[in-house]
């Protein structure tokens, strides 16, 4: 089988959230379940290192006719695990200093979409099927049924689209249908929602099969609710849809060997490690060392959607009990101000630190003993399976992935690793939160919720099985 994994980010290149982790870690988990050609390509961006660079190998340079315009294309390519990443390289479009967020966005990625379709010959690799993510991909499954299905070599590929957020859907106004996408008014119908272009509506229409992160997530999309406005389309394709939830990088969090925290444990010795990284968790963030305190932990973009709402509202009787709270993120102004000024009212209770950084997203986690995510909309989430894992019990809200990855522990039959609430409301989320200091009290059940939390199997691997088993519809 030969599979081609298309979309705009992938660790370690590059990443920004989610998406980039589904991209480097999904490929080699298949190729573990099974013998096959899979490959992947995503854009050459300024800010791929040095270091994976000057190891690529140039593969192929053509030009790509994409409306009027016609672009240099340079192709690079680079084995991991026996994985090989191609890199589209042009500077115009990607020698920027963000992946995102610019004002041509649109033609960008229809270049990088039309140069998928034109790299296919060069290196003589037309695969089974094209597993197409988010809407910056959207156009490959689009441009295959609309402009490359009467090509003998093409014909054949069968796609998947996989919808990573149902929020970001490439919508554009129709002016620019020809200049910059390159489609005919015979397109028009495929991509057009609402009056306007939309590549996400396009790409649920001309794809094979249509997946989402979780299997929550499947359901809601097909509601008002957490649609986003394509819940008619939605539901009028949801014979494609099959939810299969995220894995993360057991190796990579992994409390047994982490050099990114200070003591490693596991399993067997986690009330000794958790302590000693829950001290220097408390130095780093500049609170008293007290062993006794329950840390209560959040590591999120700081975004009304994250539920940081709920959080403001709830904040002060949260401090109320003997809790510390700890915070790192970057995000939306208005709630860095609020937790700024939250730390400077209560400084031996509350540490904030508003940065993007890895390695001590990694202590924040080995030494907290709760880990709050009270989302509005959670389309898979990771941060709460990292935190299982390194024996931070997860309070979550029941929602997307959320809802297929924490359940409720319940201290009669000991089974359960977290402690859910189900409404959107800031009083229910408080209550889940005094729910799970009662369990942090009672010392017993506290052991056995965090044995359940770190036993968890939140590896790649059931989702890579799921995956095959799309695949293996086709043939």
């Amino acid at each position: 089988m030969k599979v081609l994994f298309v979309g705009a980010e992938a660790l370690p290149f590059v990443s920004t959230g989610g998406l980039g982790d589904v991209m480097g870690s999904l490929p080699a988990a298949l190729k573990r379940e099974e013998d096959m050609d899979l490959r992947v390509v995503i854009p050459l961006y300024q800010s791929v290192s040095e270091k994976y660079r000057e190891k690529m190998t140039k593969v192929a340079e053509f030009g790509v006719q994409l409306s009027w315009r016609n672009q240099n294309c340079t192709l690079w390519s680079y084995d991991l695990d026996g994985v090989i990443y191609y890199f589209i390289d042009n500077s115009y479009y990607f020698t920027r200093g963000n992946l995102y967020g610019n004002f041509d966005d649109g033609e960008r990625f229809a270049f990088f979409c039309m140069a998928v379709m034109e790299m296919m010959p060069r290196i003589g690799f037309f695969p089974d099927i094209l597993h197409a993510h988010d809407w910056q991909s959207a156009l490959t499954v689009i441009y295959l049924r609309t402009k490359y299905n009467w090509l003998e070599e093409y014909r054949s590929i069968r796609t998947i689209y996989t919808i990573h957020n149902i929020e970001y859907q490439g919508i554009y106004d129709f002016a620019i249908l020809g200049d910059v996408f390159g489609l005919s008014d015979y397109e028009h119908s495929i991509v057009e929602y609402n009056g306007l272009i939309n590549l996400t509506k396009g790409a649920i229409v001309c794809c094979d099969k249509l997946s989402t992160v979780s299997r929550r997530y499947a359901e809601e999309i097909q509601t008002d609710y957490y649609a986003s406005g394509l819940q008619y389309v939605l539901r009028m394709y949801s014979g494609k849809i099959t939810g299969i939830v995220n894995g993360i990088d057991t190796d990579y969090y992994n409390p047994g060997n982490d050099p990114d925290i200070l003591v490693n444990y596991g399993v067997s010795d986690a009330e000794k490690g958790k302590a000693d990284n829950k001290a220097e968790l408390q130095r780093l963030f500049g609170l008293p060392e007290s062993p006794s305190v329950p840390v209560i932990a959040m590591v999120s973009r700081l975004a009304s959607h994250k539920g940081f709402d709920l959080v403001r509202y709830a904040m002060e009787r949260i401090l109320e009990k003997p809790v510390q709270f700890v915070l790192l993120g970057t995000g939306e102004s208005g709630l860095e101000a609020f937790f700024e000024s939250v730390a400077r009212l209560h400084p031996d209770r509350v540490g904030v630190m508003f940065a993007f950084n890895k390695a001590l997203s990694k202590q924040i986690y080995a030494g907290a003993d709760l880990f709050l995510m009270p989302s509005k909309s959670e389309p898979c989430g990771l941060a709460q399976m990292i935190a299982s894992r390194y024996g931070a019990i997860p309070i979550v809200r029941e929602v997307g992935g959320l809802y297929d990855t924490i359940h409720a522990f319940d201290p009669t039959t000991g089974t359960g690793n977290g402690v859910t609430f189900y409404s959107y409301d800031a009083m229910d989320m408080l209550d889940a939160v005094h729910r799970a200091l009662n369990l942090y009290e009672d010392r017993e059940s506290w052991a056995v919720l965090r044995r359940n939390a770190m036993e968890m199997d939140f590896s790649w691997n059931a989702s890579a099985k799921q995956y095959l088993s799309l695949y293996h519809q086709f043939f």
